[in-house]
């Protein structure tokens, strides 16, 4: 057990290797801190990907609500995004989703939802590791608990509908899109194939059949994604999408092959909502640290605001409601369009990328390039304790101290022909960087010397 006042969650959700750091003990001391924060007689929706500990997990959760007095209904295997809708348009009080999103397959893990569809904030991530430390449970007697699980079956195609409704169909309809889908053999592909069959797309899918032993990594990366690129360019497809393994990341592949970094795209749908879908107001779009300044470089040109936050969906999603917002964005493919959701959301980002380039009449590689070219290096180093990175901020401040920094999450450089960013992972034992410059030797060079840095000040 973990000593009273450690953090469970991280960046989003609880996570940890199925039968190592997720047992059957500590999923049922969750599942009980979990239904007594949302109390007796509340409604909480549960939903699971295809994880190999998803379905052990998911009966324990679903057991120990009904012994809190929680009223349980059952989604079954579902998207994220799709859960959360549900969850929002349904009038529920919660849920849980019982998914590790992009992490290696060995993990799984809980992502808890409030009744407006979104992940819990941070604040209530504290209480319910709060009454976790405590063992805290309301335990009512046996005459209290006559609920039964009430299964839910019209999830997937409410939101599938949801999504198809949100865009212009039949422009869409009228382009003939050919789309490969890579659904990561998880619950992307219950959803994102038959959505584009409703927008009149020809579809063909890679990793579509559900397992808990996927053919490709669940992170979309251009590494992941080789057989993707491949397909795109040997079917002559206008456009290629991966999902990680909740479905709430949608990664793109240009019609030449070309893996497309989230941020980038989502440039591209903010241009699409600003002069296409006029949902632009306020101006300002929420993005991590993470994501490439070309966002600033571009959006200002529109008098769009940025603002920067840490690394984490539930931070941008609560920052968009708190602030207004017309997107919020990570640079790992998840999108969030406000008129449908405060949430990552693939399918409704695919959605919007095929209006555009309908709208536009514009092929995806070329939108692309009217883009600023940068080079992008992303890497990670193990990270076996934390103890020294506040004196490794305080070294790379001081070594880049004439440039812009942004310390809202790790270390953030913005120097006139580069960035880079050092950042804790909120989900795995390592250190995240990222190093982008105009061009290849400048980034290589920037990212040897942060290797060096690191190393001296970690050992």
């Amino acid at each position: 057990m973990l000593s009273r006042g450690s953090r469970l969650f991280g960046t989003d959700g609880v996570r940890g290797v199925t039968n190592s750091a997720l047992t059957s003990e500590f999923i049922t001391r969750l599942a009980g801190a979990i239904g007594y924060y949302f109390g007796k007689s509340s409604k909480l929706l549960i939903g699971r990907d295809a994880r190999a500990g998803s379905y052990f997990i998911h009966h324990i959760v679903v057991g120990t609500l009904l012994s809190e007095g929680v009223r349980v209904f059952d989604a079954g295997l579902v998207p994220t995004p799709a859960l959360q809708y549900y969850i929002k348009e349904k009038g529920f009080d919660g849920g849980v989703m019982i998914t590790a999103s992009h992490n290696p397959p060995e993990y799984s893990g809980l992502k808890v939802i409030l009744g407006d569809g979104i992940e819990a904030p941070r604040k209530v991530e504290e209480e319910i590791e709060r009454y976790f430390h405590e063992g805290r449970s309301h335990r009512p007697p046996w005459i209290e608990l006559g609920y039964d699980v009430k299964r839910v079956d019209d999830v997937l195609d409410f939101y599938i509908t949801s999504v198809v409704n949100m865009v212009d169909k039949e422009l869409i309809r009228a382009s003939g899109f050919k789309v490969v889908v890579d659904g990561a053999n998880n619950v992307g592909s219950l959803t994102t194939p038959k959505m584009l069959r409703e927008l009149g797309a020809k579809v063909m899918t890679l990793n579509t059949e559900i397992s808990h032993i996927p053919n490709r990594p669940p992170e979309p990366t251009p590494e992941s994604l080789v057989q993707l690129s491949n397909a795109v360019k040997s079917s002559n497809s206008h456009i290629g999408v991966a999902h990680d393994g909740d479905a709430d990341r949608a990664i793109f592949v240009d019609d030449i092959g070309r893996v497309i970094p989230g941020d980038r795209s989502a440039v591209l749908l903010c241009k699409h909502i600003l002069t296409n879908r006029k949902d632009n107001t306020p101006r300002r779009i929420i993005t991590a640290v993470s994501s490439s300044t070309i966002v600033e470089d571009v959006l200002k040109g529109y008098g769009v605001e940025v603002i920067w936050t840490k690394v984490g969906s539930v931070v941008i999603a609560r920052e968009m409601v708190k602030l207004g917002a017309m997107a919020g964005f990570e640079e790992n493919g998840g999108f969030m369009y406000p008129p449908h959701q405060y949430v990552r959301d693939g399918a409704m980002a695919l959605a919007l990328m095929l209006e555009f380039l309908a709208k536009e009449k514009v092929r995806l590689s070329d939108a692309v390039n009217g883009l600023p070219h940068r080079y992008l290096i992303k890497t990670k180093i193990p990270l076996k304790s934390r103890e020294k990175l506040s004196e490794l901020y305080d070294v790379l401040k001081e070594k880049f101290y004439s440039d812009r920094i942004i310390s809202v999450d790790g270390v953030k450089v913005i120097g006139k022909s580069y960035w880079f960013l050092v950042r804790p992972s909120g989900t795995e034992p390592v250190l995240r960087i990222f190093v982008e410059s105009s061009s290849k030797v400048e980034a290589e060079k920037l990212l040897n010397l942060l290797k060096s840095i690191l190393d001296q000040v970690l050992k």
